[in-house]
C-alpha cells in the first residue's frame, strides 16, 4: 500500500501539538494537494519538496499524492512540515523504508538544493517529544537550542540526505546531548551608583525579595529609569525550568531564542507608543507581546500615563493570574506571562510639582487630576508599591560615593535568603500567596491587626489593596528574618501605598 505516515509538530501558543503527516500515492493524473488546514506557507511547500527531492537526486513520484496533516482541525502554519512531507513521498513510493521512521518525529524547512533551514519554535518541539518518548530530527542551526532539553534524544543534519542515508543505510547521525551554555556573567550596573533615594533604594529590594510591582512617582532627571535598570542585578538566577519557560517563549517570538539569552532574566521596556496587541500579544496568528517576553523577568514601562490606556488595562488579569489567553474566532493560544511590573511617571504635566530644587509648577489642580486620571483605579490597586522618587540635591551628587553604600551584589544575597525562605515556607514567593496560604503565613499579632484596620478606613483601602499590603509586609518581615510580622514592617507597607490616599 502506497501510504506512509509520520510525525510532526505545529505550533499553538507555547505548545507543539503533534500532527500525524499522512502520505498516500493514488494511479490518476500525476498532481500534489495538501489538505489539513494549511496555511500558504504550508501550501506552497509542494514546490519546495518537489525541487528539494529532485536536486537531491531521488525520483518525485508521478501519481496522485494527497498529504493529510492530522489533525484536520488544527490550523498548520510555516514551512516546518517541509522535512517530513519530504520523507513521507520517499517513504511512500517506496524510496526509503517505511519501518525506519517509526519513533521518529521531524521538523525542518527546505531549500529547493534540498538543505535544511531553521525553524521557529524548536524548544517547545523538543519539550514534546521529549514527553512523548520520540527521537527529534531537525536542522543542524537549531540543534543547541532543542538540546537545552534535557532527556531529549536529537538528530540534528544539514541536508535531506544526511537524514535519509541515515533511514536507508543506519548510519549515525550526530546526537545532540543536552548542554546549557554557562549563565552570563553578571555585569549589570550596580545600585551603589546610585546617589541619594535611599527610601526608592529600600523599595527596590523589598520588590525583588517578594516579585512585588513597583510604581515610582518623580520628577525627570531624579534617577527612575537609572533605579528600575538597576533591579535586575538583585534578583538571583534563574533555575532551569524558568529557564526553559523564558527560552521557549522567545524561540516562538519573531526575534528567536539565542544561546546568549540562556539565564539572563528578560528585561522588556518597551516605547509608551507600544499598541495593546504588542503588549499582551495577538495578531491572526497569536503572538507573544511584551508580558510574555518579560516572563520571569521585568517589564518596565517608564512615562506610565502616557501609554495607551486601552492597552494599559490590558495587563489587570496577567497581573493577577500570571498568564495571558488570545482567542480569536477561529483559534486561542495561551502564553505565559509572569512577569514583574516596574513602572514610572511623573507627579505632573510637567513633571516639577514638590520639586524645591528646580523651577516651580505651574500645573492646575484640573490638570493634575486629569494626568493621574489616566491611570484607572483598578489597575494603580494591583500595583504593590507607590514609591516618591524626589529629585537628587546637588550636594548628594558632587564627590565620592558615601560609606556605607550597599552593593547589588550585597543586596542580592539577602534576596536570594529571602526568596528561599519564601518558596520553604509556602511554595511560591509572597506576591503570588493567596487564599488559605495568604491567611497562615501573613497572620497578624493584635497591635498590627489594629494598625492595618484604621490604616483601611483612614486612606479608604480596597480589599485588593489590603492583601497587597499584608505580603509586602510579610516580605519585609522576612528580609528581616522576622518570624512575624510586627507593626514597624506593616507601617512600612501601609507607607507604599503613595496613590492610594483619599487626599
Amino acid at each position: 500500500m502506497s501510504l506512509a505516515v509520520l510525525f510532526c509538530r505545529a505550533r499553538s501558543g507555547i505548545d507543539a501539538p503533534l500532527v500525524s503527516v499522512e502520505v498516500h500515492l493514488a494511479n490518476g493524473l500525476p498532481g500534489l494537494s495538501i489538505v489539513g488546514l494549511p496555511e500558504l506557507a504550508v501550501r506552497e511547500s509542494k514546490d519546495r519538496v518537489r525541487g528539494a527531492l529532485l536536486n537531491s537526486r531521488f525520483e518525485f513520484p508521478a501519481r496522485r499524492t494527497t498529504i493529510n496533516l492530522a489533525p484536520a482541525d488544527l490550523p498548520k502554519e510555516g514551512a516546518r512540515f517541509d522535512l517530513a512531507i519530504a520523507l513521507g513521498i520517499l517513504a511512500a513510493s517506496g524510496q526509503i523504508p517505511k519501518l525506519a521512521l517509526s519513533g521518529y518525529e521531524f521538523i525542518g524547512e527546505l531549500a529547493l538544493s534540498g538543505e535544511l533551514r531553521p525553524v521557529a519554535g524548536a524548544l517547545p518541539v523538543a519539550l514534546a517529544a521529549k514527553q512523548a518518548g520520540r527521537t527529534l530530527v531537525l536542522p543542524l542551526a537549531n540543534a543547541a537550542e532543542a538540546a537545552l532539553v534535557k532527556g531529549v534524544r536529537i538528530h540534528a543534519a544539514e541536508t535531506l540526505l544526511e537524514i535519509c542515508d541515515h533511514l536507508i543505510s543506519g548510519r549515525d547521525m550526530p546526537v545532540y546531548r543536552h548542554q546549557a551554555p554557562p549563565a552570563p556573567p553578571l555585569t549589570m550596573p550596580d545600585l551603589a551608583d546610585v546617589r541619594g533615594q535611599a527610601n526608592a533604594k529600600r523599595a527596590l529590594e523589598v520588590a525583588a525579595a517578594g516579585a512585588h510591582s513597583l510604581l515610582m512617582i518623580g520628577s525627570p532627571g531624579s534617577g527612575k529609569s537609572m533605579l528600575a535598570g538597576r533591579l535586575p542585578g538583585l534578583l538571583p538566577s534563574m533555575t532551569d525550568q524558568e529557564a526553559l519557560e523564558s527560552a521557549a517563549v522567545l524561540s516562538i517570538s519573531n526575534r528567536g531564542f539565542r544561546t546568549g539569552d540562556w539565564r539572563k532574566r528578560p528585561f522588556r521596556s518597551p516605547h509608551h507608543s507600544i499598541s495593546g496587541v504588542a503588549l499582551v500579544g495577538g495578531g491572526g496568528t497569536p503572538r507573544p507581546g511584551e508580558i510574555s517576553l518579560a516572563h520571569n523577568g521585568i517589564l518596565f514601562l517608564d512615562e506610565l500615563p502616557e501609554f495607551d490606556r486601552r492597552a494599559l488595562e490590558m495587563l489587570r488579569e496577567p497581573l493577577e493570574s500570571g498568564e495571558i489567553t488570545i482567542s480569536r474566532a477561529c483559534r486561542q493560544a495561551e502564553f505565559p506571562a509572569n512577569f514583574q511590573l516596574i513602572s514610572a511617571m511623573n507627579p505632573c504635566p510637567c513633571g516639577y510639582l514638590g520639586d524645591a530644587t528646580r523651577n516651580r509648577c505651574h500645573c492646575s489642580a484640573d490638570q493634575i487630576q486629569r494626568y493621574r486620571n489616566r491611570l484607572s483605579g483598578p489597575l494603580l490597586d494591583r500595583i504593590d508599591l507607590h514609591v516618591e522618587v524626589p529629585a537628587v540635591a546637588s550636594s548628594e551628587l558632587a564627590g565620592a560615593a558615601p560609606d556605607g553604600q550597599r552593593t547589588s551584589a550585597q543586596i542580592r544575597q539577602g534576596v536570594e535568603r529571602c526568596r528561599m525562605l519564601q518558596l520553604q515556607r509556602a511554595g511560591c514567593l509572597n506576591s503570588q500567596l493567596s487564599g488559605d496560604r495568604l491567611v497562615s503565613v501573613c497572620h497578624l499579632p493584635a497591635g498590627a491587626a489594629q494598625l492595618l484596620s484604621a490604616a483601611m478606613d483612614r486612606l479608604g483601602l480596597s480589599a485588593r489593596a489590603y492583601h497587597r499590603i499584608l505580603r509586602v509586609a510579610r516580605t519585609i518581615a522576612d528580609l528581616e528574618q522576622s518570624r512575624d510580622i510586627g507593626i514597624p514592617h506593616l507601617s512600612e507597607a501601609i507607607g507604599y501605598r503613595r496613590l492610594d490616599r483619599r487626599s
